[in-house]
Order: structure tokens, then sequence, then C-alpha cells
């Protein structure tokens, strides 16, 4: 055992320090070379692991940001959000957070994405920290997922263990180990925010890091569920929202004697997706995405919304139906005044006949009349050509 600053350091040409630190009651395990003459070396403080499988050291976060980027895309298991998520879902490799406060169906998510992925042919591992595996596949039966038959075909492993049994680092390489073993193209941690309890913000977000760049140098699309902040429901839990792709945000609103959940997606890079706020429903088919019911009145959710849209209906029935009794007056009055026209023009007709008939009788009488002044005119002996001379002078 060297003694710190003694002359063995000076001495050495490698000085390798070991330490053993115990927070919230579990140990961990810690190395940095203190020099190592002739060779370039880290300086910084490593954790590491002795178990059955011998010494294992686990970087604190990849050397270089250098992952592949796929543009393949991956179901959520619920259509209506995969219309959100630019119509096609998950970009392969790519990293999802869903958080919410307790109830709002983060695990009810997670497990349509394993479902789905699982019934594509596609191996699966489910990290639990809360629940056991029959319980969580007792659980996704009453929404009508049936995992079960994904474990017996061997697509699919649990993996569940109380976050307190062992620390950060520990979690870490079990879950590597066990990815390592199984291959698998879709991972779910349910939830990342259980690692709160195992050290200090700044060690939890190292190891969620570490993970992370573990899912996107194998190419692993991840979903992980985070319990959301009770100050501000939008936060994290561990503050790292910026390492996710695609962050989704589920929570409870309570009104008219009941609560109803709703689903946001904040952000989701590398795709166009919807910013608008669904109503998120648990049905015995699953997830259902409804749309929040906006009318003059507001916005509806859950009961309220099928009495608004009751309402609304029974209104425009109303209407209809004042319109159609508006249209059925002014249809008759129409008739109405067509049979005053047609009444007035028959009228008009026989009136006319009268004063033409009228009209011919006077001329004829004209007529008879001409032609007696003529008649007389000649039987007088009047000669008209001189009646003009006379009338000239």
């Amino acid at each position: 055992m060297l003694t710190r600053h003694g002359l063995e350091e000076y001495v050495s040409d490698c000085v390798i320090f070991l330490d053993n630190r115990i927070t919230e009651e579990l140990s961990t395990r810690r190395l940095r070379i203190i020099k190592f003459r002739g060779s370039g070396h880290s300086t910084n403080e490593f954790p590491f692991i002795i178990d059955q499988n011998g010494f294992s050291v686990i970087p604190i976060t990849s050397v270089k940001l250098e992952y592949p980027a796929s543009n393949e895309r991956l179901s959520s298991g619920v259509p209506r959000l995969d219309t959100m998520l630019d119509g096609k879902g998950y970009i392969k490799g790519s990293s999802v957070l869903v958080s919410g406060m307790v109830g709002t169906g983060k695990t009810s998510l997670a497990a349509h994405f394993i479902d789905s992925g699982c019934s594509s042919g596609k191996r699966s591992i489910y990290f639990a920290f809360e629940e056991a595996p029959d319980q969580i596949m007792r659980n996704m039966r009453s929404i009508g997922i049936n995992l079960e038959q994904w474990v017996k075909k061997g697509l699919l492993e649990f993996h569940a263990s109380r976050v307190s049994e062992q620390g950060l680092e520990k979690h870490l390489l079990f879950m590597q180990r066990e990815m390592d073993k199984f291959n698998p193209e879709l991972v779910v941690v349910d939830a990342i925010t259980d690692f709160t309890h195992l050290g200090n913000i700044i060690e939890v977000r190292q190891m969620v890091l570490r993970l992370i760049d573990y899912f996107k140098q194998h190419e692993i699309t991840a979903v992980c569920t985070s319990m959301a902040n009770r100050t501000n429901a939008e936060e994290t839990g561990v503050g790292l929202s910026s390492a996710f792709d695609t962050w989704i945000h589920l929570t409870n609103i309570q009104g008219d004697l009941e609560r109803n959940r709703t689903l946001v997606v904040v952000k989701s890079r590398g795709m166009a997706h919807s910013n608008q706020v669904r109503e998120f429903v648990l049905t015995n088919k699953g997830v259902e995405l409804v749309d929040i019911y906006a009318s003059p009145a507001g916005a509806f959710m859950g009961t309220a919304r099928l009495a608004q849209m009751a309402a609304d209906e029974a209104a425009d029935v109303v209407r209809h139906d004042g319109m159609v009794s508006l249209e059925r007056r002014m249809e008759e009055k129409r008739r109405v005044l067509e049979a005053r026209i047609a009444a007035l023009r028959a009228e008009f007709e026989v009136e006319s006949k009268e004063a033409e008939m009228t009209l011919s009788r006077e001329k004829a009488q004209d007529k008879v009349l001409s032609a007696g002044k003529e008649a007389l005119s000649r039987h007088r002996g009047v000669d008209h050509q001189s009646a003009k001379k006379d009338a000239k002078k």
C-alpha cells in the first residue's frame, strides 16, 4: 500500500490510486491514474467494479461524439402518435424521453413501443426498477397489450430490480452486459429518475449520459420514462432533456370532478412534429389519442368534451331546424306571391282582351262613320277639289 506523497510515489513509474466511497449507504469504487511515466494517460477519476467477471473500469463519457445517424423510422405503437411524429414514428437509434407525473401513462406508452417492435421481429429488453415483470405484463393486458407472448418467443427480456440494491456504476455495467449478450434493437428503461437516489445530480447525469452514449453507439432505439418534477411539471427529473432526441410529456389535468390525461411532443430532432396537445385515453384496446374539443365556449376533455359535443350538436339541430323552418316560410311566401302574380296576370289578360275588343269595335265604327261622311258629301254634290280652292281663298 502506498503512502500519499511518500517516497514510493516518486520512485514508481506508474501510480494508480484506488478509492472506496459510500454515498447513501451504497459503496462505489473509484480509480485514478496519478502518474504513468512515458505514456499519455487520463487523469480523470473512473468508477470500477470487481465481480465474478473480473475487474471492470467504466469510462465517464465517450471519447468522441461519433454516432451513426439512421434515416429509418420505427413505429411508436400508437398510430396517432406516429402521425404527430411526421407520420412515421421514432428515428432508429434515437433516444426518447417520456416524462410525466404518476399515473399519466408512461409505462403504457413504453409497452406499446415494445409490443410494436416485437411484432416486427425486433429483439427488445425492458429494464424495470419499480414493478416486477409479471406485474407489468398483467397490467398491460388490461389495455390489450400481450407482452408475455414475446417473452415466450424469445424476443423480449425483462430485467427488474430495485435501484437500492446496488450503486450507479453497477447498474450501468449490468445493463451494458445484458445488452451485449442479448443484442437488442429496442430498449425501455423504466424509470431513469429512480437513479437520482443513488448519488448527487452530477453523478446521475454522467451515468445517464453514458447509457445514452451506449444506445447511440449500438444503434439501439431507447424509450426512457422519467418522473416529472412536482414543482415544474416539464422538468425531466434528471435535468438531461437536451440529451434526448425526442421528448414526449404527459400530464394529468383535473377539473369537473375528474382527471384527464394529455400528451404533447415537446421536441423531436430531425423531423417535423405536431405542437398540438392531445387527450391521452387508456382503453381496453390500448392508448388512443383524441383531439381536445375546442368550441367558442372553450377547450374540453373527458366527459366535459362529450357533454359539450352533445350540447353543440343539439344547438346545431336547433339551428338547422330554424333554418328549415325559415326556408319553409319563405317558400310559402314565394308560392303565395307567385299565385298572386298569376292571378294578376290572368286578370290583366282578361282586361287586355276586353280592351282589344273595344278598340276593334271603335276602329270599325270609325271606318263606318268615315265612309258615311264621304257618301253624304257625294250625295250633296260638293266638289272636293273646289272646296279646297275656296278654302285657300
